[in-house]
């Protein structure tokens, strides 16, 4: 696996933490953490404290100057070394990537709370940058009949990047007409062109700040009276979904993905995928694991969804409906946050 920058500003740069830690002293270059102060915490784990030899150490916290800044050092770790780093790093503290003022972008710890606001905040503007593409997908008339998939997906890819610059994406892109809308993610059907009457979903993963955006769509370009019922369905059983599993703080993966079943049934479809959705965060989710079903909304997770990730940052998902109708030969596609906005 590749290396992690890390900036630090704290007692990461004493060299007695480096070696009691790490083995080795570190070599760092100067940097800054801009739109933060440092405030302080009390450190009470004693292998912390013996390391550093304070029990009072530096915490990074938003600043409401613009000016401010936090000076450190970054460092260059390899992934056993930054599962080091963030066993030292108590509980007040969580791990984030953000920018530098150099303009590097590396994971810095700062103050837990103040962590968990800028995740939050990052995702859902993700969020808000893919739906204005989709929004300008269809201002631009960009699915139509008579394109290929690849064409228009291809597109759509052009139109990221003259919209946010170069954007790279965290899952492969999809865009799926006609009988190719009834096949699951993993499946990778060849290229169709686009009919008359056809309904089309398209799901794009965008990177923006290092966090992942994941947005589906569904559109109908007919006037299939079934089509667009479809169409109209997949929001409402989102909605349902996300009421559901606001409504149960402890809930599972695998009860959502029942509720989800039981909604998709009671409107006369069925449900395309092996699951309802996943994890989301920093790119890359180092806790997306195909083969872990924990990271999924799917049978057989019986973890409660609103915990904690192995990094201990609070678990965000998207929620995706997948109804198809088999025997029409067709279906369509929504997903976004579940658990933001």
């Amino acid at each position: 696996m590749a290396d992690h920058l890390l900036f630090s500003y704290g007692t990461l740069r004493l060299p007695q933490v480096q070696k009691a830690r790490f083995g080795r002293d570190l070599t760092g270059r100067p940097d800054a953490l801009p739109g933060f102060r440092l405030g302080a915490v009390t450190i009470t784990d004693p292998a912390v404290v013996s390391d550093s030899g304070s029990d009072e150490h530096p915490v990074a916290v938003f600043s409401d100057d613009p000016g401010d800044a936090v000076e450190g050092a970054v460092f260059t770790l390899s992934p056993a070394e930054l599962a080091i780093a963030d066993a030292y790093e108590v509980d007040d503290y969580l791990r984030v990537k953000t920018e530098l003022r150099s303009g590097t972008t590396a994971w810095v710890y700062i103050d837990a709370a103040t962590a968990e606001q800028l995740r939050a905040k990052r995702l859902l503007d993700a969020q808000d940058k893919a739906a204005a593409l989709f929004d300008e997908i269809v201002k631009q008339d960009i699915i139509v009949a008579g394109q290929g998939e690849r064409a228009i997906s291809d597109r759509i890819r052009d139109l990221a990047n003259e919209m946010y610059g170069t954007t790279r994406h965290w899952h492969k892109r999809i865009v799926r007409s006609g009988p190719h809308t009834l096949f699951p993610y993993r499946e990778n059907p060849p290229d169709r062109t686009v009919e008359d009457d056809d309904i089309v979903f398209a799901d794009f993963g965008p990177i923006f700040q290092d966090f992942e955006a994941d947005l589906g769509r569904t559109f109908v370009l007919g006037d299939d009276p079934v089509k667009h019922r479809l169409a109209a369905d997949l929001p409402v059983i989102f909605h349902a979904g996300r009421r559901f599993f606001a409504d149960r703080p402890d809930i599972t993966g695998a009860q959502l993905h029942a509720e989800i079943d039981r909604l998709a049934r009671e409107a006369g479809w069925t449900l395309g995928g092996e699951h309802a959705g996943h994890l989301v965060g920093e790119f890359p989710h180092e806790q997306i694991d195909a083969a872990d079903i924990e990271s999924y909304i799917a049978p057989g997770n019986g973890t409660p969804m609103c915990g904690k990730d192995r990094a201990g940052r609070t678990c965000h998902w998207i929620l995706e409906i997948h109804l198809v109708d088999t025997a029409r030969g067709f279906g369509g596609f929504h997903e976004q946050l579940l658990d933001l906005g």
